[in-house]
């Protein structure tokens, strides 16, 4: 297992991150998503923390909180120490009636980071992640919130997830001005069929060194390569019951065709290929897996021993390249003439 900083940190945490969203279950959707048990759960934990993985990834939405309990009683039964374990949550979204059980506020986020600490079993959390972008509620309100929070020891690093680049920059500014914790990491979508990111989020992530965490490396399970184009796939497949992130489908069966032939000549999966591909990007931190099964955990991975080659991976970019949309055009066609010609 390779190791990384967590964005600008010394922490350091594994290039796989395994995501607890299939843990639980409950409500009809989060079915759907996966419903492992506790003895389940604990054999994937276990099985993960034997490969090498450090680092652990869940939110106080998933299966109405029961992800994070189980989370927690899995560290617990691994025997592992806590202090071994970068442990990551999320809040953001609706867990309660109330019009404030939502958001990012101080009000909510301070309720959220107890109700999480609680159902964790532990007395801190390493990365504290905002699930995504309240538009009700003021940047500043939640930056100072989140700095209280690392100044009381309840948390230790601070997220953000699915925000825009605008965003994240005022944040960071935000922070640099009053001397607020900065953010480390950014939670995001990325895949070879979903390269969108790479317009304005990348940049702005290498020059101020957050680090990206990639959610749904698999677009949901369809660049596994076992789901045909008129959507069939394997009984209780989930992107075949939820088909989500969105997707460009013509763009991500031109990937899956020409991952299938460098996966059949390398005898692996079409999964590896896609989450090698996404290993490879430099800007990458960890890649978040989730698996209902210790096999499937196991063959994702194994991805992180596929070493594609120069001519795969000019393959792979070549037909997941992104169409060129403005203002980029223009920049690269002006920068052009910014050095003299050798």
């Amino acid at each position: 297992m390779r190791y990384k900083t967590l964005g600008g940190s010394g922490l350091l945490v594994s290039e796989f991150c395994l995501g607890t969203m299939t843990f639980g279950g409950g409500s009809e959707f989060w079915n759907v998503i996966g419903t492992l048990d506790q003895t389940v759960a604990d054999g994937i934990v276990a099985r993960a923390l034997d490969a090498g993985v450090n680092f652990i990834d869940t939110a106080d939405v998933y299966s109405g909180g029961l992800s994070e309990e189980i989370t927690g009683r899995a560290i617990v039964n691994s025997g592992r120490k806590r202090s071994d374990i970068v442990l990551a949550t999320k809040a953001l979204g609706v867990v309660g009636p109330g019009p404030n059980d939502r958001g990012a506020s101080r009000g909510h986020i301070m309720d959220a980071v107890k109700a999480s600490l609680k159902r964790l079993g532990t007395d801190y959390i390493d990365l504290y992640q905002i699930h995504g972008l309240d538009r009700f509620t003021p940047i500043e309100e939640t930056m100072r919130a989140l700095d209280d929070l690392v100044r009381q020891g309840h948390i230790r690093y601070v997220g953000i997830s699915n925000w825009s680049a605008w965003t994240i920059m005022k944040a960071l500014g935000l922070a640099d001005r009053h001397g607020w914790t900065r953010p480390s990491t950014l939670q995001a979508y990325y895949t070879i069929a979903g390269r969108d990111l790479e317009r304005e989020i990348v940049p702005l992530l290498e020059a101020e060194k957050l680090g990206l965490m990639v959610w749904s490396p698999l677009a949901g399970g369809l660049l596994s390569g076992k789901i045909d184009r008129d959507g069939n796939g394997p009984d209780g497949s989930r992107r075949t019951n939820f088909d989500f992130p969105p997707v460009d489908k013509d763009r991500a069966f031109a990937c899956i065709d020409v991952m299938r032939g460098i996966a059949e000549t390398r005898g692996v999966s079409v999964a590896r290929i896609a989450l090698a591909f996404v290993l490879h990007q430099r800007f990458v931190m960890s890649v978040i897996i989730g698996a209902k099964t210790v096999e499937q955990l196991d063959d994702n991975l194994a991805a992180a021993d596929v070493v594609l080659s120069a001519d795969e991976l000019a393959r792979l970019t070549e037909v997941s390249a992104l169409p060129r949309e403005y203002p980029g055009w223009m920049i690269e066609r002006q920068s052009a003439t910014r050095l003299p010609a050798s």
